[in-house]
């Protein structure tokens, strides 16, 4: 299946965006590998009170992992000690009457560290993938974690690890 397959002729299409499911080793014993940060918009902000993974703008002068770990780092004060390239997500931006590509990200971090939420978000929590797959709002993040959770179900990408860990 190629672009043109799913985008209508003559619509515009962006790569500007960046998803990251952030990732912190499950407790010792759990059942589940993971926990999955999820947070909460903060009133005043679009979507107010729907539960969402790290994502924003990739800037003019960086790559799609650049703009994953700034990311990161600027919505929860984390450092990524992992970035695996997962896969990219389209959505439509009726603003724009464009089709955006979401480069989906993983970042797995030291769960152990502060959140440190900017004024995009008021509440984060680490939940279990399911608790993640009920709260998080939109389609492409469900997406983007099963994607996420299959290909790191053993802690690392496995047999793939050479091509999805990004340096």
């Amino acid at each position: 299946m190629s672009l043109d397959d799913i985008v209508p002729t003559g619509t515009r299409v962006d790569v500007r965006v960046v998803d990251v499911v952030v990732l912190s080793r499950a407790p010792e014993g759990s059942p589940d590998c993971w926990r999955v940060l999820a947070m909460r918009r903060a009133a005043g902000t679009r979507c107010t009170g729907a539960w969402e993974i790290v994502h924003g703008r990739i800037e003019p002068d960086e790559g799609p992992s650049q703009a994953a770990r700034r990311e990161v780092q600027e919505e929860t004060g984390l450092t990524p000690e992992r970035l695996y390239s997962i896969t990219v997500n389209p959505f439509y931006l009726h603003r724009f009457d464009s089709v955006q590509l979401a480069v989906v990200f993983a970042a797995i971090v030291d769960g152990g560290v502060p959140i440190l939420t900017g004024v995009e978000h008021d509440a984060w929590e680490w939940l279990t993938p399911a608790e993640a797959m009920d709260r998080l709002a939109w389609p492409r993040e469900h997406q983007a974690l099963q994607y996420t959770l299959h290909l790191l179900r053993h802690g690392d990408a496995g047999p793939v690890e050479d091509v999805l860990l990004v340096p």
